[in-house]
């Protein structure tokens, strides 16, 4: 504590001066009487500013090098380099965290008083001008009101990723060492209370279809998002002209592709930012309300906090995250605040199955109040959390879940936790949120595909035949055979293609794209493909039934960013090999979210789509019909990389063979 004055006056407040600072230790009279200590406050606040500015510098730098900035943090936080406000700043810089403990309007204001003065003195403060310079940047962006730590987000503007480059944060042991236990299926669902017994869906549906609902746009990271909904469109453009065709339909809801879980996290918060801008004109010029899904992965992988956090840049502060799941085609339950994937009779919790070491969006928890705050750094504390539980929705009903949601306080950080385990459970909720909207509350939703359907009213349907998906497609076309591209590399996709392959046998020709390979140089690329492109299409022509697929050993490296762009590589190749196919196939299969949604917009060229149903559980089934699209009217189908049994994809490929 700093302090100065006369000593009389010093003497008189001693007392009060020494229950603040604790001891005398921490005690500093400054000399130069009344004053002095405020002018030593400038020299504070001129260091702490350029600190945070040069710490935010250091780290942008060290991504652009290849590093990961959290090393980079721990390493030099013992250093001579070190500052405090290098240690405590640069922790919220790495989780992409700008809660603000000190807002970034404090150095606006601070540093504008270092500068005025040292005008007044004449003084040569560069550096400080500099640092102004950067914070004043930062609060005309909008960001005055959040951490001062986010001035790092000037430099990430201008190409680093300071979040994106930095390893996975341990705490303890236990962070990877979870407690939650696998939990027998049967058994574990038998003993759950029984379902609420009043189907609420048509009552849904019927809200949705009076117009008075706000128009759901569901912004999908990836096209298997649409897994739960039939006769609804799916876009693959957002331009406001786009937008507001679509809302000129009188549509209840529509999705649009974002493939954002394709992108390293600073561009997919600005992909959410643009869409979401272009949305919120669209509205207002067709004088529509509308509400954002964020629809994510079932297993937990995806862009958070950043994709959330996007959306309430453009359409301000939520009343809380509803985060919810919940897949019930998938197996993937939420039970007690634990997320679960099921596995034959097993419940697994989701942070102990492959899909959680993913090499970009990987976690250690389950636990889906552990989970948030493994991602979402200090934004959030364990009392930020509302769970409704499987109790509230079996036996307290809608009413349980409003009373819930509106106990909250208004435009808190706040998350709340949907636990499910059947559709009714989803049904239920929707239906005590939408009282909780009615009375003014508004939320952000990151769910699974489930919360979608229920929301909108959709009725599941069966999985559609080939009968039925071909009526449109088998006009005047040729009898040609079927294309299955496979770029997914998750255990479950794996162990479906070699049940296809032996299932299908001498009736299914396989080429196999050697990724090690193709990603070697620009020239074997080219030559791997050319060669899959003629082989391809001689065998389509001939009615053949073909499954064009990567090999199965994943190529990665440990740092997140390099992943994606190899997965990317890998997409771009089975692109290249879809459009320079110029025979029509009887039907396409894609399997794989990046390889679905690559192979949608840039192979068939795709901008609005029909989701006609489902190929089987869980499984989108989409039909373009625009001119503009290539092998219109084809049946396109989504197939997620993690969903159905091992004999799913087999099954499809049988019963639509010639």
């Amino acid at each position: 504590m700093i302090c100065s004055g006369t000593g009389s006056a010093l003497g008189s407040v001693r007392g009060i001066i020494l229950a603040m600072a604790g001891k005398e230790s921490n005690i500093y009279n400054v000399k130069g009487g009344v004053g002095a200590a405020s002018s030593a406050k400038l020299i504070n606040q001129l260091l702490a500013g350029v600190h945070i500015a040069t710490a935010a510098e250091s780290l942008a730098f060290a991504s652009r090098l290849g590093l990961d900035t959290r090393q980079v943090y721990d390493i030099f936080n013992e250093s001579t380099a070190w500052s405090w406000m290098f240690q405590n700043r640069a922790t919220q810089m790495l989780d992409a965290d700008w809660t603000p403990h000190s807002a970034l309007a404090i150095f606006v204001k601070d540093l504008g008083i270092v500068l005025n003065e040292a005008k007044r003195l004449a003084s040569y403060t560069p550096m400080s001008a500099v640092a102004h310079t950067l914070y004043i940047d930062g609060a005309a962006r909008g960001w005055a009101k959040e951490s001062d730590a986010g001035v790092v987000r000037l430099w990430e503007a201008a190409g680093s990723d300071v979040s994106g480059s930095a390893s996975v944060k341990v705490s303890s042991p236990a962070a990877y060492q979870e407690s939650v236990k696998s939990l027998p299926a049967k058994a574990t669902l038998d003993a759950l209370p029984a379902e609420y017994t009043t189907d609420l869906i048509e009552s849904t549906k019927a809200r949705v279809d009076s117009g008075v609902m706000p128009v759901l746009v569901a912004l999908d990271d990836d096209p298997t998002g649409t897994q739960t909904c039939n006769n609804i469109d799916v876009l693959a453009v957002w331009d406001v002209g786009t937008l507001k065709q679509q809302f000129a339909t009188d549509c209840r809801g529509f999705f649009i592709l974002t493939n954002s879980r394709a992108l390293p996290p600073t561009e997919a918060r600005e992909l959410i930012v643009e869409i979401t801008t272009n949305v919120t004109k669209a509205a207002e010029e067709s004088g529509k309300a509308f509400e954002i899904v964020l629809r994510g992965d079932s297993t937990l992988r995806g862009h958070l906090p950043e994709e959330p956090e996007a959306v309430e840049e453009v359409l301000g502060k939520s009343d809380g995250w509803v985060f919810a799941p919940f897949f019930r085609q998938g197996g993937r339950f939420t039970i007690d605040d634990v997320h679960y994937v099921q596995e034959d009779d097993q419940l697994v919790p989701a942070a102990q199955t492959p899909f959680a070491q993913d090499a970009t969006f990987g976690y250690k928890n389950s636990n889906l109040r552990q989970y948030i705050l493994e991602k979402c750094g200090s934004r959030f504390t364990a009392s930020s959390f509302t769970s409704i539980t499987l109790e509230d929705l079996r036996c307290g009903g809608p009413a349980k879940v409003e009373e819930k949601l509106l106990s909250g306080e208004r435009g808190a950080d706040r998350v709340i936790i949907v636990n499910a385990v059947a559709d009714s459970d989803m049904n239920v909720f929707v239906a005590g949120l939408l009282a909780a909207e009615e009375k003014g509350h508004r939320f952000i939703y990151r769910t699974a595909a489930a919360f979608v359907s229920s929301r909108l009213g959709i009725k599941e349907i069966p999985p559609k035949t080939w009968a039925e998906v071909s009526l449109k497609a088998d006009v005047d076309a040729p009898r040609t055979g079927g294309l299955i591209l496979a770029g997914s590399y998750v255990p479950k996709t794996t162990a479906q293609l070699k049940a296809l392959r032996e299932r299908r046998g001498a009736d299914l020709e396989v080429i196999e794209l050697d990724v090690a390979q193709l990603i070697k140089s620009a020239e074997q690329e080219q030559k791997i493909v050319d060669c899959a492109i003629s082989e391809t299409t001689r065998l389509i022509s001939a009615g053949r039934d073909v499954l064009v697929m990567t090999s199965r050993t994943l190529i990665k490296t440990d740092e997140a960013i390099s992943s994606l762009e190899i997965g990317s590589k890998v997409a771009a190749a089975l692109v290249r090999l879809l459009v320079n196919i110029q025979v029509r196939p009887r039907y396409i299969i894609a399997k794989g979210g990046i390889t679905s949604s690559d192979a949608a917009t840039k192979g068939l060229k795709m901008r609005r789509a029909l989701i006609v149903g489902q190929a089987a559980p869980g499984v989108p089934l989409w039909r373009c019909d625009e001119e503009t699209s290539r092998h219109r009217f084809v049946p396109f189908v989504v197939f997620p990389g993690n969903v159905g049994s091992e004999t799913t994809l087999a099954e499809i490929v049988e019963q639509w063979a010639l």
